[in-house]
Formats: C-alpha cells, sequence, structure tokens
C-alpha cells in the first residue's frame, strides 16, 4: 500500500463524515484552532473512501488517531506509514489495528474505551442544570489545580478554556465538578466532550451530571454532532451519560507506544 499525506481539508472531511460519531476528533481538528498540529494520511489511489490517520501534535505527547471498520485496511495503512510516525507517542486505534506496530514498536494497553454520541438530544435538553455555570480562562489556575486532585493524569489544554465550553459546579465555594470538551468546532458543526471529573469527596451528588448537561446545552446551540469517549468499565460514567441520552457507537483501545 502506498501512502499519501493528504493536505486538502475538504478532501480530509469528505472521508471522514463516512462514520461521523467514530471521526469527531478528526472532523473537529480541521478547525483552523487544531489544524497546525495536525498531519493526515490516507491511501494513495483509493477508488472509495478508506481509513485515515490523523497525528495530532498539539501537545507535548503527539496522538495518533485512526478509527475504522475496515480493519485489514487501516493496519495496512498504519503499517506503511511506520517510519513516518513520532519516536513515542499515544494511539488511539480501532480493535484489531495495533498489530500493524508489533514488529517496530513496544505497545503498552491502557485499556478499552467506548464512543458515545448524543442520539437523544432531548433528554440533554431538559436536564437541571441551572447549578453549573461558565468557565473562563482566568479560571485556569483553580481549574489546573481542581484536575490534580481530582483527575490526576488528564489531557487538559488550558487553550480550550478559550471556547467557552468549559463549565463546573460549586459547592461552598469550591469547586466541584467540571465538564468541558477536548474538541469544539461552529465551522463542522462538532464537539467532543472531555475532561469531566468530580472531586472524590463529592461525587454521587449528581454534579458531573450537572456540569455534563449544561456543557451538552451550550454545545447544542453551535453544533449538530456531539459525542465523547470513555473507558468502558467506568459504570458510574456510562450511567451519566446513558441518562443525558449518549448511546455507544463503537469502541477502540488507547496505547502508549514507543519505537524498538
Amino acid at each position: 500500500m502506498l501512502p499519501i499525506c493528504l493536505h486538502d481539508k475538504a478532501t480530509i472531511e469528505r472521508l471522514l463524515r463516512q462514520e461521523v460519531y467514530l471521526q469527531l476528533y478528526g472532523i473537529g481538528d480541521l478547525d483552523d484552532f487544531f489544524w497546525p498540529y495536525t498531519t493526515w494520511y490516507a491511501q494513495a489511489g483509493a477508488t472509495v473512501p478508506g481509513p485515515v490517520v490523523l497525528v495530532y501534535t498539539g501537545q507535548s505527547l503527539p496522538t495518533l488517531l485512526l478509527f475504522s471498520e475496515k480493519t485489514q485496511e487501516a493496519s495496512r495503512l498504519l503499517e506503511s506509514i511506520v517510519h513516518l510516525l513520532p519516536q513515542r507517542f499515544y494511539a488511539h486505534l480501532s480493535a484489531g489495528v495495533e498489530s500493524a506496530l508489533l514488529k517496530t514498536h513496544r505497545i503498552e494497553p491502557h485499556g478499552t474505551y467506548l464512543k458515545m454520541g448524543l442520539l437523544h438530544k432531548a433528554k440533554a435538553v431538559n436536564c437541571d442544570s441551572a447549578s453549573a455555570y461558565p468557565l473562563q480562562p482566568s479560571d485556569v489556575d483553580e481549574i489546573t489545580s481542581f484536575y490534580a486532585t481530582s483527575y490526576p493524569g488528564n489531557w487538559f489544554d488550558p487553550r480550550m478554556l478559550e471556547t467557552g465550553q468549559y463549565f463546573g459546579v460549586r459547592s461552598k465555594g469550591t469547586l466541584v465538578s467540571v465538564a468541558g470538551v477536548h474538541v469544539f468546532s461552529r465551522q463542522y458543526g462538532v464537539a467532543a466532550l472531555g475532561n469531566i471529573a468530580t472531586a472524590n469527596a463529592e461525587r454521587n451528588k449528581g454534579y458531573a451530571r450537572q456540569a455534563t448537561a449544561r456543557t451538552c446545552q451550550s454545545l447544542l446551540a453551535h453544533t449538530t454532532h456531539v459525542g465523547l469517549n470513555v473507558k468502558a468499565d467506568n459504570v458510574a460514567a456510562l450511567s451519566v451519560y446513558e441518562g443525558l441520552g449518549f448511546e455507544t457507537v463503537g469502541s477502540y483501545g488507547e496505547y502508549m507506544v514507543d519505537r524498538i
């Protein structure tokens, strides 16, 4: 398989729109806010839409995304570009695709995750979210401190506060729950929720539900497709998301990858 590097946004979008909820991150990364940090690969000369690889370098550790129901094609594409990949990166891969890296990389599995789409929007729209309020870029220090204790190791990019799509809940003046986005694009009409967390001592009080509902309500005013990723065994989170109208649309694995 001969790979090519894609540079045309319209071509990339056409390929990704075939499976919108699986590809929300990729579609959102076409936005000018993220585009400078992206590199895209596909099969040269493909006559039908096929897999697309995204390498995102907007954070210190690059992230590779490859989601496709065409597992064999996706594996061959990934194998064809191994020499172009960073020495170390984090990967989100459809099941089975990771085998393409076994000859050249050490792979550390980080669990199975579900992709969910907000398919029943009325549930989120009608949820009481009066206790949640918008967070601002000026709140970054408080938010960073909150994540350090409540969600250590999370992937939080402070730039995302500029989207205006982060919301929090306070109890007795203290920030106890936050919900926001990893990806948000008005232009492409997509968003991926992320960095949803509640302080350990404040869980099971409905705070995450309120913060997440408020985020969804705000996003639905600007986008058509809203989704999220969640670890498959996170029963508490799944209950919240399903209650707000999210439905599982696919699964994938996350891996830390190092070149041998």
